[in-house]
């Protein structure tokens, strides 16, 4: 069967060739098609079902959805959906121009947000004297960095007629930027450590990333739909 992937990411189509083997994968710019949503829901699964039914209209084919991101826990899950436009603790959500900043200054701006967040957490319990919120006590690095990426993938097969599937892959995010390792995968994976692996997502092998990651374990169970 083929699938149109409603991305312009090539890393993506690459991931979602090799999990559907038996597919054929095609993206928008493989057709020439001009593909750029407006992505203004407010969680993973909106998102994605923007771009589903945005794409599906255009080719009357089955289409392929994701939206995914890296949720922080001691930021209240941040950055989230703006994960891709994520500009530190002044932006949040992006700059206000739209323009996004290089991967590796993301990554050391999630990092440095996430110091500030535990430096401001210890700081409160000093001056209460009363132990911290159950999420952020007691705060072990573990604890105090966990974080996980999230993945809502929607299969989108005519008017109004789809499936979503939404999966996660936890992980640990490291202490500091020279901790970065591997070279593989993408956007915040050289940051994310496996402690039960002993690795960074970026260290995995392009099959050991597709058999645990967010991205794979929705791909999976909507292959089992198809």
């Amino acid at each position: 069967m083929t699938l149109y992937l409603a991305t312009g990411n090539l890393h993506k189509k690459k991931e979602m060739q090799e999990i559907c083997r038996g597919h054929t994968i095609l993206i928008p710019s493989d057709k020439g098609i001009d593909f750029n949503p407006i992505e203004n829901g407010n969680g993973f699964f909106e998102n994605a079902l923007i771009k589903a039914r945005a794409l599906w209209e255009i080719v009357k084919e089955p289409v392929l959805a994701d939206d995914s991101g890296i949720c922080v826990d001691i930021l209240g899950g941040a950055p989230g959906i703006y994960s891709a436009r994520y500009a530190g603790s002044a932006f949040p959500k992006g700059r206000p121009d739209g323009t996004k900043i290089p991967q590796e200054e993301q990554n050391r701006l999630l990092l440095q947000a996430v110091d500030e967040a535990v430096c401001a957490a210890v700081q409160t319990a000093e001056k209460t004297a009363q132990p911290l919120a159950a999420h952020k006590a007691p705060l072990s690095a573990d604890k105090a960095r966990r974080c996980r990426y999230v993945c809502a993938m929607v299969l989108y097969l005519g008017k109004e007629r789809f499936y979503c599937v939404q999966e996660t892959f936890e992980g640990t995010l490291i202490e500091n930027i020279e901790q970065s390792r591997g070279q593989g995968g993408f956007g915040y994976d050289p940051i994310v450590f496996l402690s039960e692996y002993g690795k960074t997502v970026a260290e995995l092998s392009d099959e050991e990333k597709n058999k645990m990651s967010h991205r794979g374990k929705a791909a999976r169970k909507i292959l089992q739909l198809l």
